[in-house]
Formats: structure tokens, sequence, C-alpha cells
């Protein structure tokens, strides 16, 4: 039997049993673990890229019993992105929080809340996804509250209800299916799900609570004052990588359990939704007088563009097109990953060595901080969606997928998103290099910066780049039901 599923799940929870076990050494083991992680995925994506997809049931117990890990083609992509995010922000952490006490309260949490997202990149079964949604979500809100303002407690609560609303949303879903079907198990329910009432019912109560989570227009009120009010390196994660988590599930959900019972109007209905999102968090975000507030309410715009190709891949019989759009949203999701992540860290940055992080007073950041902000626009290029960033290709495949299918009302959409963020993020850099005088900023060390400007690096150049592996890696078979032990 292969083991190696487990041990992207298994290394971080062994690591942050160890960081609360010895908390004065928490940042090495924290560190260690994280490479540890990465290293173990790169294996794994190696291998379901050599050989297919690969399948765990954990203790030998049947399909559909215990629990079952699935790493497709999928999975892995993502949980090749969050190992390298999770581990450019942890060494980011390890310079940003200053006492020991905020590493020993930091380091179990955050690889905890990364233990659950990689048990929920590779769960096979409906209640498996159900609970490491819910640790997922009670880690991101124990780290969102590390800020220990107000503001931040306030914001904090305000998530957790909002998680437990959604997750209570999925549960009744999930509990729908089991009554109806008798199995929670995947690639069993791909089989029997049918265009059907209870079908019906239970989609729309887990993709409820899904559209909660994602904080896809209008249940996006929670995101901008949790994101804006955590640390930085919390905020980074939660924006690349918390949020990503519901929309993986319910594209998994999507094509992979109730595809035959999804409607062209459903899709409709997310992409109405997520244009609503690109232009009202964009608009928001050229409004922002805080930095972090106009980078969470990106977060907001950017996650809108995920949304867009729903109709689309509604729209498409299976095939080569289906299968690039499908390529195009992974690799947007990938883009925004990275370059929201060196967003937020390098916003961190700034916030530390300014003493503030509003946009109208940070003339001379660009002559007190280059790399900082040469990091901030190198962001920006892939957010905005220029080339050579993987953004500019999805979005071109994005635009080539709405004329191919007749649905052209999301192509102004994309254009005004787009000249939005180049708006907020001309801003940002035109404020950054006005002259100053007698404006401090504090020494910064490049250790400190160089993990978001490798982010940065990741989102412009190696994803454009090397956008071509990833339709080759991931949309053939991107989804597989079955598995192979």
């Amino acid at each position: 039997m292969n083991n190696l599923p487990a041990l992207p799940v298994m290394l971080p929870l062994a690591f942050a049993l160890l960081a609360l076990l010895f908390p004065r050494r928490a940042s090495q083991l924290g560190i260690t673990g994280l490479l540890a992680t990465l290293l173990v995925s790169a294996w794994l994506a190696w291998r379901v890229s050599a050989g297919g997809t690969l399948a765990l049931e954990l203790g030998g117990w049947e399909r559909g019993l215990g629990i079952a890990l699935h790493a497709d083609a999928l999975a892995v992509a993502l949980l090749l992105m969050s190992s390298l995010v999770g581990l450019a922000a942890g060494w980011y952490a390890t310079g940003y929080f200053k006492r020991d006490c905020e590493h020993a309260r930091f380091w179990p949490l955050w690889l905890l809340l990364l233990t659950a997202l990689h048990a929920l990149f590779l769960s096979g079964d409906l209640f498996n996804l159900y609970v490491t949604l819910e640790l997922l979500g009670l880690s991101a809100v124990a780290l969102a509250a590390l800020g220990g303002t107000r503001a931040a407690i306030e914001a904090a609560l305000r998530y957790l209800v909002v998680g437990l609303l959604g997750s209570l949303l999925f549960l009744a879903g999930v509990v729908l299916v089991y009554a109806g079907y008798g199995t929670l198990d995947l690639p069993r329910l791909q089989e029997l799900i049918a265009p059907e009432p209870v079908a019906w019912v239970a989609m729309a109560l887990m993709f409820s609570g899904l559209l909660v989570k994602s904080a896809l227009f209008p249940l996006h009120f929670w995101l901008p004052p949790a994101h804006a009010s955590a640390p930085a390196p919390v905020s980074a994660v939660l924006s690349a990588l918390v949020v990503k988590a519901a929309i993986y599930l319910l594209l998994r959900l999507w094509l992979d359990v109730f595809d035959k019972a999804v409607t062209l109007h459903a899709g409709w209905l997310l992409g109405s939704l997520g244009a609503l999102a690109v232009l009202w968090g964009s608009w928001n975000a050229l409004r922002a007088v805080r930095l972090k507030l106009l980078a969470a309410w990106s977060t907001v715009a950017q996650l809108g563009y995920l949304f867009l190709f729903f109709p689309l891949l509604a729209a498409m019989p299976p095939g080569p097109a289906r299968d690039t759009a499908l390529g195009a949203l992974v690799l947007m999701a990938l883009t925004h990953a990275f370059a929201k992540s060196a967003l937020f860290l390098a916003t961190g940055i700034i916030q530390q060595k300014a003493g503030h992080d509003r946009i109208a007073e940070l003339a001379g950041a660009a002559r007190a901080l280059p790399m900082t902000v040469f990091t901030l626009a190198l962001a920006g290029v892939a957010l905005i969606g220029l080339p050579p960033s993987g953004a500019f290709q999805a979005k071109w495949q994005l635009i080539s997928a709405s004329i191919e299918t007749g649905q052209w009302l999301w192509i102004p959409v994309i254009a005004a998103g787009s000249l939005l963020a180049a708006a907020y993020i001309f801003r940002i850099l035109g404020y950054a290099f006005a002259p100053a005088e007698g404006v401090e900023y504090r020494l910064v060390n490049g250790r400190e910066e160089l993990p978001a400007l490798l982010l940065a690096i990741a989102a412009t150049l190696l994803l454009g780049f090397g956008s071509i592996w990833i339709w080759e890696f991931v949309a053939p078979g991107a989804i597989d039901a079955g598995g192979s032990a």
C-alpha cells in the first residue's frame, strides 16, 4: 500500500505537536516541518504526474467506511501551492514576530492550519471534507485573532460566526446526501447522483455554505476587516489559501459529484455574483485609505474572476476546450495565491518600517524600501493581469472561452476589473515614488524582504512562462473520481 498521500497531512501535524511541546524552539521546528512538507508534496506531485491518481484507505478500511485520501492532479497542484506559500510566509514570520511568546502561539496554529488544508485537498469523502473544513476555519480564526487589537478580535469573532454558519449549511447538505444515497464516498456518489430534487437541495445547501466561506459578493462583508486586521503573514495565508479551500471544494463538487445535477442557470448565478465581486471589490480597493485594506478588498475582486469560469464550464461539454478552461481557472488561482501573499507580506514590511500603512503617507517608500516597493509592483503586474504573469494567460483563456460559448457579458467585466486593478496599483506606486522630506523608515533586513519577492517572482515569471506545464499537468486529469492504490 502506498502511504505517500498521508505524509503531507501527518508531517505538519507532527511538527505542530512538537512546536506546542517545545515552545522555545517553535520557529526552528516550524521551518523544518514546512520544508519537509514541501518536499513530500513535491514528491507526491511527481508521482501523480508520472503515474496518475493515487488513493489511500487509512487503516485498511473498505472505501466508504474509513478515511480515504485521494491525490489527483488538481489536489496536488493546490497542495504544492499551499506548501510554497506556507513556507514563504512562515519564513517571513520568523522576523515579523519579535517575542518568544508570539512564536509559541503562532507556530502550532500555523502548522495545524496547513494540516487541515492539506487534509481537505486530499479527502475522498464528504464527511471528512466537512471535518477538515471546520478545522481549517477554527485554525484561521485563531490566527486572525493574534493581532490582539480590539479590531482584530471583533473581526475574528465575526469570521468565526460566519464560518460556523457556512459549515452548518455544508453539513446539512452532507446529511441530505447520505439520507438520499446511503454513502458519502465521492466516486460512488458520482455514479449515484442524478438530476432530482434531493440532489438539487443538497447541492444548494452545500454550495451556499461554501459561498459564505469563499466570501463571494454579497457574502464578503466579513473578509476585509478580518484580513486587514490580522498580522501580515496570517493575512497572506488567509487571502492566498484559506478562501481557496472553499472554492476548491465548490469546483470539486461541481465537476466530480454533482456533474449530472448542475445546470447552466446555476453557473450563470455564480458567474453573475463573481462579476459583481470583481467590480465592487476593485472599486473599494481603489477607494481604500490603508494598504492592508486595499489588499483585502482586492482579494474580494480577484476571487470573483474564479467564479466567472463556472458558467463557462457549465456550457462546455467534456473535451479539450473544457480542459483548457479548467487549466486556466487553476492557473488563475495559483497566480492569485502567490501575488496576493506577496502583496500582504510587502505591506507588512512597510507597516513595520514606516509605523503605518496609510497610502497617502507612503512618500519616500521607494527610496527607503526599494525591494519592497519592487515586490509591490511585481505583485501588481500579476493582479492586473499583465504579461508575462500567469493571470494574463488565464484571463486570455477566460476571454476566449467567453467568446466560444457566446457569453460575451464577462468580457467587459474582465476589462473593467483589470483597469480598476491598474488604477489602485498605480495609486500605491504613485505615492511610494513621491519625494519626501523628513520622513523616516526603520532599517530593513534583506532577509525580511526576500520571501515576498520570491512569491511575486513566482506569480509573474514562473507561472507565466510555466503555464504550459500547468495545463499539461492539471487539465487532462485534474478531476478524477477514481484513483489507484
